[in-house]
């Protein structure tokens, strides 16, 4: 039987460890193997799975394959200093992060370490970062919409509260902006937002926390960031830490908007992780368990129950796809987590319909009850009438003699394109959007010309906002809206003093 040197070696360092200090006794472990952000150790047998690790050089590791003569910890930073030999110490604590009010308009990475130079974040508490999703009895069904202030989705997609809907679409087609806007609409909402970068460039990680400063949403955001040039462990990290920070909130009784930008980025970290674990790997070279990476995560985004103080977390996961294919592995596993999805097509991005949002691909499995009462009613034919001018759109190509109903269903579908664009970072209040859609939908916008019906809008709005200030105050008060014949008078009203550009 032979008897391996480090085996020596820690039996020693022990004895001596224990005999300066009896009543100290703490685990110690030897780095067997290392490389590539990964360390394999011996000696460590009542090391716990998950648990924070400290190396001899103040790098910490999480423990994460507990095999039978060796433990292979991940290294949560910079790995060259560690070598064969050195010591690996147990902390006894499951890997977490800090979590309440102090890190909201700080700039973090996933182990709570700011990143914004504006000195240490003072907090006592902190909370592990893998915790159970709360049960069926401790949540209650989605009934208030969170407001995106984005017409497309308020209307066409809602999102309520507690809900989780993925974001999803090629790269470069404004899921981020969609992110960035809903954030800014949350300025009166009483809701705090915590936006996830996993895998970003740091310039643009820069650029939207420089957007959220300038607009003043970064006083109730939080932003944890794990950026491209970082180890794969903290991109793997990022997502658990952000919805650890939101459930501190959520069982105060508080509403958290959680964005994860983007977990296709977050998987292929897991990846790479899980392949130099020696981890089996399946489909796409993703480990069996990727599945079970999002689905642990994404449940946890819940609205909980009066009992436990009615607070919600809404999750809004991005997943990027590869020219615009919605059944690769990644995205299909994503899509049957979540209740519903939004799908940005390039196509329409590049011709000019921003958001570009696919209105036949995307859907909220919660519908309706995520929307006021009047937004129901004025949005209630909008996405029939959307997928019906997409079809007739594309069979008027070919012909010119339309009957008129045709052209009339056309006029009305252009219009409906024209005004469910929205330029960037200037989300609406749904009041203002409610009174829009009623103008689109009612007819009183098919006389507009099509080229006027943005600045139509835009002058409509800011005239109300002017001289019939009790039609949008009834809308935001009631939540339902006013009687017919004043919203239309005031709307013809405003038409006569609108101007078409010649």
């Amino acid at each position: 039987m032979s008897i391996k040197a480090e085996e020596i070696s820690v039996l020693i360092k022990q004895q001596i460890q224990n005999y300066e200090s009896e009543m100290k006794v703490s685990d110690v472990g030897t780095v067997i193997q290392v490389g590539d952000g990964i360390a394999r150790a011996h000696g460590l047998d009542n090391v716990m799975a998950g648990e924070l690790l400290e190396f001899s050089t103040g790098v910490l590791g999480m423990a994460q394959n507990l095999e039978e003569n060796n433990v292979g910890i991940v290294i949560l930073g910079p790995y060259t200093d560690i070598k064969e030999g050195d010591e690996v110490r147990r902390t006894g604590r499951i890997m977490e992060v800090p979590v309440g009010d102090a890190l909201i308009g700080r700039v973090v990475n996933p182990l709570g370490m700011p990143l914004d130079g504006q000195g240490p974040i003072e907090t006592t508490k902190t909370r592990p970062i893998e915790s159970p999703a709360q049960g069926v009895m401790a949540r209650k069904s989605v009934h208030e919409p969170l407001q995106t202030g984005i017409k497309a989705i308020d209307a066409l997609v809602p999102i309520g509260r507690g809900q989780r809907e993925l974001i999803i679409g090629d790269r470069q087609t404004g899921k981020t902006s969609v992110a960035i806007d809903t954030i800014l609409n949350q300025a009166d909402q009483n809701m705090i937002c915590i936006y996830v970068a996993i895998g970003q460039k740091e310039s643009t990680v820069r650029n939207v926390v420089e957007t959220l400063r300038k607009k003043g949403a970064l006083d109730y955001t939080i932003v944890v960031t794990a950026s491209a040039s970082q180890p794969s462990p903290l991109l793997f990290l990022a997502p658990y830490a952000g919805v650890t920070m939101a459930e501190e909130f959520m069982f105060q009784g508080k509403h958290v908007l959680v964005v994860y930008d983007d977990l296709s980025k977050q998987a292929a970290a897991y990846r790479e992780l899980s392949l130099l674990l020696k981890r089996p790997p399946g489909r796409e070279a993703y480990p069996g368990d990727v599945f079970y990476l999002h689905s642990r995560l994404l449940e946890r985004a819940a609205k909980l129950n009066e009992t436990l103080g009615a607070g919600s977390i809404t999750a809004l996961p991005f997943v990027e796809t590869q020219a615009g294919d919605i059944s690769a592995y990644i995205p299909t596993n994503v899509i049957s987590i979540t209740d519903g999805q939004i799908f940005l097509q390039s196509d329409l991005f590049f011709s000019g319909v921003r958001p570009a949002i696919n209105a036949g691909l995307s859907v909220s499995r919660v519908g309706g009850s995520a929307q006021i009462k009047a937004m129901k009613k004025v949005a209630g034919t909008l996405r029939l009438d959307l997928a019906a001018f997409r079809e007739l759109e594309a069979f008027a190509q070919f012909g010119s003699d339309l009957d008129a109903s045709t052209q009339a269903k056309l006029n009305r579908g252009q219009r409906t394109v024209e005004v469910l664009k929205q330029d960037l970072n200037s989300p609406l209040k749904v009041e203002k959007q409610v009174v829009i859609l009623y103008a689109l939908t009612r007819g009183l916008l098919d006389d507009v010309a099509l080229t006027d019906v943005r600045r139509f809008e835009s002058e409509l709005l800011s005239w109300l906002d002017s001289n019939h200030t009790n039609v949008l105050d009834h809308i935001r008060t009631t939540k339902d809206l006013p009687a017919d014949e004043d919203l239309v008078n005031a709307i013809n009203e405003f038409k006569k003093t609108f101007a078409a550009s010649v």
